[in-house]
């Protein structure tokens, strides 16, 4: 049974970080919507420990655990910069300045500078467009069914691409990138198009909408690693590589941390040792 346990209740998922018997960090996730649930898990299996909360939500959920005395909070930022310098160490990776983007519900975007950190802009676009616009073209409601669904897509009938554009013509830009995200759905007439190639174009969005914005934030900020984190990344491997080969081809780096949504309930569970 855990002593101590971290929660991050955010828009979409209630994420949790705590010790397990063998002294090594584990975690546990819920949707935000079932805070019972929450509440259930941590009743049934860690009656006892003392709680350490953070996210958007944090608020509601402590009101539901009204049973549990004295739940202290440590605001979201900085909880989740806890956590992202805590996994920098623990990956033996070594970045003294970076920006951080952590995909949610939406993205912040924060500047990390040796041991400091500051929020510097975000974007509406994260999980929470995944799973509403997704849906909303296709019908499909499961958050995890949107993202295997989307590996299946190809984004070629969706989008229109710069070689698309100059046709036999010279190329001002690389040809592969991106001119208009779901221009080619009013422009391209393929009648085999289907619901998995549009959720992979709303996959493309989010992921070159979040990749920009950071590599505009890095150079303005002349640091060449960008840290992508967020519960959005979690088994959504499609969305890392649309990431991940964007941010190269603006000649950044990209770092993925290995617990992705687990940043902010790392932080909590830190400050509650």
């Amino acid at each position: 049974m855990a002593t101590r346990i971290g929660i991050d209740a955010g828009g979409t998922l209630t994420k949790i970080a705590y010790w397990d018997e063998k002294k090594e960090m584990s975690f546990q996730s819920f949707p935000s919507s079932d805070f019972k649930a929450v509440k259930e898990w941590l009743e049934t299996n860690h009656s006892l420990a003392s709680i350490c909360l953070t996210g958007g939500r944090a608020a509601q959920l402590k009101e539901y655990l009204s049973s549990v005395n004295e739940i202290p909070y440590i605001v979201e930022f900085d909880a989740t910069m806890n956590g992202v310098m805590h996994q920098l160490k623990e990956e033996v990776i070594n970045s003294e300045a970076a920006i951080i983007a952590n995909i949610g519900t939406g993205t912040s975007i924060h500047i990390m500078q040796g041991e400091t950190h500051s929020r510097i802009g975000g974007t509406g676009v994260g999980g929470g467009t995944l799973l509403g616009l997704g849906s909303a073209l296709t019908g499909i409601q499961n958050y995890k069914d949107i993202i295997e669904q989307s590996i299946l897509g190809n984004r070629s009938s969706v989008d229109i691409l710069v070689s698309d554009i100059y046709q036999n013509n010279k190329l001002p830009l690389k040809g592969s990138l991106t001119a208009s995200n779901f221009g080619g759905v009013a422009l391209k007439t393929d009648d085999t198009r289907d619901s998995t190639d549009l959720l992979a174009g709303v996959q493309g969005v989010i992921g070159e909408v979040v990749a920009t914005l950071c590599i505009q934030a890095a150079d303005a900020h002349q640091v060449e690693d960008i840290i992508y984190i967020g519960s959005t990344l979690e088994g959504n491997e499609l969305l890392q590589k649309i990431i991940e080969s964007y941010t190269i081809l603006k000649e950044k780096k990209p770092i993925f941390l290995e617990k992705h949504g687990y940043s902010g309930a790392i932080g909590a569970l830190l400050e509650n040792n």
